[in-house]
């Protein structure tokens, strides 16, 4: 399992555009986690799935709310990670109004999620692999700070918790 001071692995993650932009075109963009991080504080969190009830209810409002805080402590980037495809992603940002805060951000193959060792097999729910729920500070390509939720928990990776590690 990726730990504290570990880099991030390298892998491509995928993001939907609604407009065309900075070099992106409309529909799904790749993101190659190495360059998009280098240089920069990014509040990383990851959930099981996009319009599950936590995840929409809680887990990315939150970080949506805390935009601005998290923004004025240092945070360049908010990174939201699921296994998903990148149209379900784009999809669950224009329902959450994550636009311009909180980058959806498809692992649609778990490649991401596979190389961190934080993956979650939900198979016998009929989810199939899918991410463990956690947030990470991440500086630079480097773990700063690690927050793995217990089973069917929500209580670390929430946005207050990432608020609070930023200042320190």
């Amino acid at each position: 399992m990726i730990k504290v001071g570990d880099s991030l692995p390298a892998a491509t993650l995928m993001e939907y555009s609604e407009v065309e932009g900075n070099g992106c075109s409309i529909g799904p963009n790749a993101v190659d986690v190495v360059k998009a991080s280098a240089g920069k504080t990014i509040a990383l969190f990851a959930l099981p799935g996009a319009f599950t009830p936590t995840c929409s209810a809680k887990h990315v409002p939150g970080y949506v709310e805390q935009f601005n805080q998290l923004k004025s402590a240092g945070v360049d980037e908010i990174w939201c990670v699921s296994v998903n495809d990148a149209f379900v992603m784009g999809a669950w940002a224009r329902d959450l109004k994550t636009d311009g805060k909180v980058r959806m951000l498809g692992d649609g193959s778990a490649d991401f999620t596979k190389a961190t060792g934080l993956s979650l097999d939900l198979t016998a729910r009929g989810m199939g692999v899918r991410s463990n729920r956690y947030s990470m500070l991440v500086k630079n390509g480097k773990v700063a700070t690690l927050n793995v939720e217990g089973p069917g928990k929500f209580e670390v990776s929430d946005a207050g918790t990432m608020l609070s590690q930023v200042k320190h």
